[in-house]
């Protein structure tokens, strides 16, 4: 049975526009947890590759596919690639930071015997004297002093205490595209393989580490589309060009606050909501949304006020990832993000708007907002479009219409890949001149719709071929 062959579980009234992605661990690493956190809202789940044997990842994959299909909706997988291990290596015990104190970095170093502090990536490789370096994950700061024989010299500017494995921040080093490890490239191979939707590439720095990874993907023949994370401060120098080159981007707001400044942040999430509706990519705001769901059953207000930012802006998709993972409660922290985020979208007073970034003026375009201005004149429904690619679905989306939009494609890859796209529900259908009308019956006579409604269908006439959308019609069922 087709995964979208079900009638809908939720009617068109109780559809919520912003997407919710959830990231699988060992609090939700069965069946079960699986399909209760779809059920509950989920429309993509995260598989962080930095944890995690590929069967373990094969099995959750599995799962995933399994309840898509039982529950009748189309769900997104998201492959989260480790990236360069920038981290602490083992050692023992503690080791006390004082401001002032000189500290020494080295590949997989035995602390006890050198008294230099092991890390898990060669360093001496990238970084250079002067530039700033955060352990702790951003609780001690130090200056790179000197580098020879492989060694990384340090001065520490505050206080603090370092632990073992620990991420290391590094805001002034560029890594000469060197972000895709050989880890990442056998963890790429093995999606491609296993049914993977989305690669999320880690410490992304410029456009040329997206285009070094498509080049990967199209090299083994995969067909997935890729998310850039931006957690880097070359990321957002480069932010522009990130976008137009990645399939979607990502707010990796954690690492993010770390290289650059926590206020910083809030400004990247709106400059990246907005390109992303600019150039019609997919945006994800993530890290921290209910980080007190880890262990509480309710989120605080600032928590609520957070998801409530996002969706007001316009993002596509919020993201759990601990709260998901590893918390104790991690079906009902989907739960109350959807609650959250349809009481937001019924209630909220403004329209999304960045005046600073226009759209381009082509046909690319100019159609999907004839689609939604019509739709608004004639009280539509719902907005059903037939989609090759899922360009059509995509273009539409980042007008932010505020009713649903309903995506025929022939493809159960973009069914899955358009799970992420704010306001689309998918139906794969075979390429019939007549898809989006026989859809739209199908929905009729199983009460999805009723006699009345007005529905605007969007189509081409040569069904099936990418980027021939060219009709629209009004029709009353």
């Amino acid at each position: 049975m087709d995964v979208t062959s079900r009638i809908p579980n939720v009617p068109l009234s109780g559809f919520k526009r912003t997407k919710i992605i959830a990231t699988l661990g060992p609090a939700t690493n069965s069946y079960e947890a699986v399909f209760g956190l779809i059920e509950a809202g989920a429309n993509g789940l995260r598989l962080n590759f930095s944890h995690g044997s590929h069967a373990e990842h094969e099995q959750q994959i599995k799962w995933i596919r399994k309840a898509s299909r039982l529950y009748g909706k189309p769900v997104a997988i998201i492959q989260d690639l480790q990236g360069p291990k920038i981290r602490l290596g083992d050692f023992e015990g503690i080791i006390n930071v004082q401001k002032g104190h000189s500290l020494r970095l080295g590949l997989n170093a035995d602390y006890a015997q050198s008294g230099i502090i092991p890390t898990q990536y060669d360093l001496s490789k990238k970084v250079k004297r002067g530039e700033k370096l955060y352990l702790y994950d951003g609780t001690i700061h130090t200056t790179i002093t000197s580098v020879a024989d492989k060694i990384v010299h340090l001065k520490a500017e505050n206080d603090g205490i370092l632990v073992m494995r620990k991420g290391i921040n590094l805001p002034d080093t560029d890594f000469g595209g060197d972000v895709i490890t050989a880890k990442d490239r056998q963890d790429i191979i093995f999606g491609s393989a296993h049914d993977i939707d989305y690669i999320a590439q880690s410490f992304v720095q410029k456009a040329e580490d997206v285009s070094k990874l498509r080049s990967i993907i199209q090299s083994i023949g995969s067909q997935a589309r890729i998310i850039a994370k931006v957690e880097t401060a070359a990321a957002i120098e480069n932010l522009e060009a990130i976008i137009q080159e990645a399939d979607a981007v990502m707010v990796a707001r954690g690492d993010l606050a770390q290289e650059t400044l926590p206020e910083a942040v809030p400004i990247a999430q709106r400059q990246i909501i907005g390109l992303g509706l600019h150039y019609a990519k997919p945006t994800i705001v993530a890290t921290q949304l209910l980080a007190s769901m880890v262990d509480n059953p309710q989120p605080t207000r600032a928590e609520v006020s957070d998801i409530a930012s996002a969706v007001v802006l316009g993002t596509d998709c919020v993201m759990l990832s601990d709260e998901t993972a590893v918390g104790r409660h991690p079906t009902e922290a989907v739960k109350v993000m959807k609650r959250i985020i349809i009481y937001i979208e019924k209630n909220n007073p403004v329209e999304v708007d960045f005046p600073d970034i226009d759209k381009p003026s082509h046909s690319q375009n100019a159609i999907p907002k004839a689609i939604i201005n019509l739709a608004r004149n004639v009280n539509a429904l719902a907005i059903v479009a037939e989609t090759k690619s899922g360009a059509t679905a995509l273009n539409i989306a980042s007008r932010r219409p505020t009713i649903p939009i309903i995506a025929v494609t022939s493809d159960a890859r973009v069914a899955q890949q358009l799970a992420l796209v704010y306001g689309t529900k998918s139906y794969v259908r075979p390429v019939d001149k007549f898809a989006a009308t026989k859809l739209t019956n199908w929905l009729l006579k199983n009460k999805v719709l009723k006699t009345g409604d007005m529905i605007i269908t969007a189509s081409g006439q040569y069904p099936g071929v990418i980027g021939t959308t060219d009709t629209i019609k009004v029709r009353m069922l």
